[in-house]
């Protein structure tokens, strides 16, 4: 082998390697979410419910592109990577649905275990709980009993103790919706403070049939990158 062909071999084997670490190097971001963080082909299991995709509806959203998600555009910003968007249209943090129907098979204490090997989680749900109007319930850090699941507060506690014991050394933050319901929100943020972990409440975020906006979705992603910003000075 003559030597030009030697070093442009060593320095393609250079270049896959730089670029094989530095894509490691990035950190992998799970997201446990609702409508907000949906879209359709972008969701795992695929079965879960979606309320964004590529089909244009005026009237429901001008969001039809992947990339106009609030992750996927906290994403690029922040240099992450994507692991999984376990997020379904529809889904209450607690057990109990619209019509207090049971969600079990959707909510977001149900689907925890489902997020991969992340190195952040974002948490990004309440709002359906506050639409269904789902039972607050007390606060409860311990010993939580299948009917505690039922019930907001309970299990959003469950939830986050769950996640902080099944992802160990991973970074969680609890992101709060814009123009909740005063009880709903101040209880997530009450939660999150206990646990010690990362809180964003959204404000003035653009909305359309009560979700996020092209503009909407734009807000989302730089009021959290400006909170992981600010937190990591």
């Amino acid at each position: 082998m003559n030597r030009s062909l030697r070093i442009l071999l060593f320095t393609i084997v250079c270049c896959l390697t730089f670029n094989i670490t530095a894509a490691q190097s990035r950190k992998g971001v799970s997201i446990l979410g609702d409508s907000y963080s949906t879209f359709k082909g972008f969701v795992t299991p695929e079965k879960n419910r979606t309320w964004y995709s590529t089909v244009a509806n005026p009237e429901k959203t001008d969001v039809n592109e992947v990339s106009q998600t609030w992750w996927h555009q906290l994403i690029r910003k922040q240099g992450y990577r994507l692991v999984t968007n376990n997020s379904y249209s529809g889904a209450t943090i607690c057990n109990s649905g619209y019509s207090n129907n049971d969600y079990s098979d959707r909510s977001f204490v149900t689907r925890l275990k489902q997020l991969g090997s992340p190195d952040i989680i974002y948490i990004f749900g309440g709002t359906n709980d506050d639409w269904a109007k789902s039972p607050m319930g007390e606060y409860k850090y311990a010993d939580w009993t299948a009917a505690d699941l039922y019930q907001v507060r309970p299990a959003t506690a469950y939830l986050v103790a769950s996640i902080l014991d099944y992802y160990p050394g991973t970074e969680v933050t609890l992101i709060i919706n814009s123009e909740m319901r005063p009880d709903v929100a101040e209880s997530l943020e009450t939660i999150a403070k206990h646990y010690g972990i990362g809180c964003v409440k959204l404000h003035d975020i653009d909305k359309r049939a009560g979700h996020p906006t092209v503009k909407g979705m734009a807000q989302i992603a730089t009021q959290i990158a400006s909170y992981e910003n600010s937190i990591r000075k």
